[in-house]
C-alpha cells in the first residue's frame, strides 16, 4: 500500500520539479518531504490537471506571503491542515519557490512588523490600484509571470467586488484597468523567472550553526551588545540562546528555536528574560552575518533591531557595533566596540585619542578615549585592525536639534479579543548639515538620547474634544498605552480616539531642546495578518 502510494506520488512531485527547474536528485529528496505530502494529499485533487499542477508552480513568495496562501485556501476552500502540515507546506514552498536575498531587500521591513513605517509604491497608480487596500509590499513580496499575475486580477474583482466600487475604484474604468494593464507592468517589474533567483537556488548555503556576536538597540531600552549561539536541530532548525546585554545589571538571557527558508530567511521564537519574543532576521549571502528585528510576540510595536556576526575561526576584525554612537568635544568617554576576531587597533578619526585600554578580547575591545575640545564634528568612521569596520561614530560641540521617531506614530485602542497597540517613541538629536539648519535632509544624526515625555492636544479639535484626558497615557520610557475602545458614554461617537502631539525634552548641558511627533490613537484593527 505504502508503494503504491508513493508511486502515485511520483508523477506529481515531477510535475511540480520540472516546473520549478529542479533536478532529478531533487526530485528524489522532494517525494519524502513532509511538505510534498501536504501538496499531494491536500492540495493536488484541486490543483492537478492533466497530470501538471496548476497555479502553484507559477508563483514565488516570502514565507509570510506562503503562509498567507495556505491559510486563505482554509478560509475560502476548508483545506484543514494540522499545525505541523502547515508549517511543513509552507517550508517546503518556500524553498523552493521563495526570494533572492535581493528580490525581498527592500521590503524587509514589513516582514519584520517594523511599525509606523510607510511604503513607496513605484507609481501613483500602483498606489491607488494596489495601496490603498494593503501595503505595496505586499505585491512586492512575490513573483508571477503576466498570466498568474492577470489571475490574480481576477482573484481580487471575485474575492473582493467592493474593490471597484470603493474610493479610487468608482472614478475609474477600475476593472478595465486590473485587466488590460496592470499584469503586463507587474510582470516587468516583478517576474516569475529572473537571474537573481536561479543564481541563488543553485547557490550551497551556509548553516546558521555556531556561535555569535550581536548588537542591537531596543528603543525604551537603550542599545545592547551580546552573544547568540544555534545548535542544529535537524534539517535547517536549529536550537537557539542568547545573552544580552543592555548596560551594567541589565543582562537579558533566554533561549528559543530557529527555522530557516530559503537558505537565508531566519524565523525563530524565545523567551528572552521574562518576556516571548519572535523573530525576522536574513542571513547575509555568504553567511557571515545576520541583520533583522526581534519583537514581543503578543506586542508587535515593541521590539528591538539586531545584527549578528558570526564567532568563528574565521572571523577577522568583524565589527558589529561602536557604542556610544555619539561623543562630545573636549570630554573624556568609555567606548566599546564589539564584533569577532577583534585585533586591539582601534582609530575613530582625527581628535579623538586612545588613552587606556580597559579590556581586550576577541569579542569586545573596551577603550577610554579624549575628544580633543577642537576635533572635526560630524561622523568619523571607525577602524579596527587597520581597515573599516563599516562602523561610525559622531562628535560634536552641541546638539542642534532633537527629532521625535517616529515623527507620526499609530496606537491603537484595545479592548475584547483584541488587545491595545501601544506606540514607541524615541528621541534623537542631530547635528546641522552643511547648509547650517535643522530639519534638513543633510543634518547629521547623532544617536538616541534621553528625553522627558509628555503629551498634548495635536490641534484646537483634540482640545475641545479632550483628547488626552481620554486617548491613554504616556510612560517615561516614550511608549504610548492607549485606552480601551470603549464605549465611553462621555464620547458618543469618538470612543477614545485621539489625536495627540508626544513632545521629547532633552537636556544639552543648560540648554533645553524640544521636539514634536504626531500619534493618532485609532480604532482596532480586526484582520491582523503577516504582511499588512
Amino acid at each position: 500500500m505504502k508503494a503504491e502510494t508513493k508511486n502515485k506520488r511520483l508523477p506529481i512531485v515531477r510535475a511540480l520539479a520540472m516546473a520549478i527547474g529542479m533536478s532529478g536528485a531533487m526530485i528524489a529528496h522532494a517525494a519524502d518531504d513532509p511538505g510534498r505530502d501536504v501538496i499531494d494529499k491536500k492540495c493536488a485533487s484541486c490543483h492537478l490537471e492533466a497530470g501538471k499542477l496548476t497555479r502553484i508552480p507559477e508563483i514565488r513568495k516570502s514565507p509570510e506571503g506562503w503562509d498567507m496562501t495556505v491559510v486563505r485556501m482554509g478560509v475560502w476552500h476548508k483545506v484543514d491542515l494540522t499545525p505541523d502540515e502547515r508549517r511543513a507546506v509552507v517550508k517546503y514552498l518556500a524553498d523552493r519557490q521563495g526570494l533572492a536575498p535581493s528580490e525581498s531587500a527592500a521590503f524587509r521591513f514589513l516582514m519584520e512588523r517594523r511599525p509606523n513605517m510607510q511604503d513607496t509604491p513605484p507609481s501613483e497608480e500602483f498606489a491607488q490600484m494596489c495601496g490603498r487596500c494593503h501595503s505595496f509590499g505586499r505585491v512586492a513580496l512575490q513573483r508571477r509571470d503576466e498570466g498568474e499575475w492577470l489571475k490574480l486580477m481576477h482573484t481580487h474583482l471575485g474575492q473582493f467586488p467592493s474593490a471597484e466600487y470603493s474610493a479610487l475604484g468608482r472614478d475609474r474604468n477600475w476593472w478595465e484597468i486590473a485587466r488590460d494593464q496592470l499584469p503586463s507592468k507587474l510582470a516587468g517589474l516583478y517576474p516569475k523567472n529572473t537571474d537573481a533567483w536561479r543564481d541563488w537556488a543553485r547557490t550551497k548555503h551556509r548553516p546558521a550553526d555556531g556561535r555569535w556576536v550581536v548588537a542591537g538597540e531596543r528603543p525604551g531600552w537603550g542599545a545592547y551588545t551580546g552573544t547568540m549561539t544555534a545548535v542544529p536541530k535537524g534539517k535547517d532548525k536549529y536550537e537557539v540562546r542568547y545573552e544580552l546585554r543592555f548596560g551594567a545589571g541589565n543582562t537579558v538571557r533566554g533561549h528559543g528555536d530557529a527555522v530557516i527558508y530559503t537558505g537565508y530567511e531566519w524565523r525563530g521564537s524565545a523567551r528572552l528574560g521574562n518576556e516571548d519574543t519572535r523573530s525576522v532576521f536574513a542571513m547575509s549571502e555568504d553567511g557571515s552575518r545576520i541583520a533583522g528585528r526581534w519583537f514581543l510576540k503578543n506586542a508587535e510595536e515593541i521590539g528591538a533591531s539586531f545584527e549578528a556576526v558570526r564567532a568563528d575561526k574565521a572571523a577577522k576584525n568583524a565589527v558589529v557595533s561602536v557604542s556610544p554612537k555619539m561623543l562630545r568635544a573636549g570630554e573624556t568617554a568609555t567606548v566599546t566596540v564589539a564584533g569577532a576576531g577583534l585585533d586591539p587597533k582601534v582609530d575613530l578619526g582625527p581628535g579623538v585619542e586612545v588613552v587606556e585600554w580597559l579590556g581586550k578580547s576577541a569579542d569586545a575591545l573596551k577603550l577610554r578615549v579624549k575628544v580633543a575640545a577642537d576635533a572635526p564634528q560630524g561622523v568619523h568612521k571607525v577602524a579596527v585592525g587597520g581597515r573599516d569596520s563599516g562602523q561610525a561614530l559622531a562628535v560634536y560641540r552641541q546638539i542642534d536639534s532633537v527629532r521625535v521617531e517616529p515623527a507620526f506614530g499609530i496606537a491603537r485602542l484595545g479592548g475584547g479579543t483584541n488587545p491595545p497597540v501601544s506606540a514607541q517613541f524615541d528621541a534623537v538629536a542631530f547635528l546641522n548639515g552643511p547648509d547650517g539648519k535643522p530639519g534638513t535632509e543633510d543634518d547629521i544624526r547623532l544617536g538616541s538620547v534621553p528625553a522627558t515625555w509628555s503629551a498634548e492636544p495635536f490641534d484646537e479639535r483634540a482640545k475641545h474634544d479632550e483628547d488626552l484626558k481620554y486617548a491613554g497615557h504616556l510612560e517615561p520610557h516614550g511608549q504610548f498605552l492607549p485606552a480601551f475602545a470603549g464605549p465611553n458614554p462621555n464620547r458618543r461617537g469618538l470612543n477614545n480616539v485621539g489625536n495627540l502631539s508626544v513632545v521629547a525634552s532633552v537636556a544639552d548641558g543648560d540648554r533645553q531642546l524640544n521636539a514634536k511627533g504626531q500619534l493618532v490613537v485609532t480604532v482596532q484593527r480586526w484582520n491582523p495578518t503577516a504582511l499588512r
